[in-house]
């Protein structure tokens, strides 16, 4: 069993800073690729950003130059650092984990947490 706890979601000013943390416990043998995904009322969950075990990132184009993943494997942790953020930002932000367990491999997701930009 793997679990999958993200924090530091909250209600932000338009142009201001969050820093958004994910961290992944349970019996994981190898953890691959950890990533964001935001879902916004109405809207399809898309993908953030995303960093692979070998420290390869990708990015949203709507969040390029924004916003920087990065990852601590001996913590099996994910950070998402966003700034100057919009109101588009708006969005229930999921943490995902590709990891490998004794049972096999599979995706893993948090429970969310909400981030809010609004003045």
């Amino acid at each position: 069993q793997v679990h999958v706890v993200e924090s530091g979601g909250g209600l932000v000013q338009p142009g201001g800073s969050l820093r958004l943390s994910c961290a992944a416990s349970g019996n994981i043998f190898r953890i691959s690729a950890m990533g964001w995904y935001r879902q916004a009322p109405g809207k399809q969950r898309e993908l953030v950003a995303r960093v692979t075990s070998g420290g390869i990132t990708s990015y949203a184009e709507s969040v390029k130059g924004r916003s920087t993943i990065s990852r601590d494997n001996a913590k099996n942790t994910v950070y998402l650092q966003m700034n100057s953020l919009k109101p588009e930002d708006t969005a229930v932000y999921y943490c995902n984990v590709q990891a490998q367990t004794f049972a096999g491999g599979r995706d893993y997701w948090g429970q969310g947490t909400q981030v809010t930009v609004s003045s």
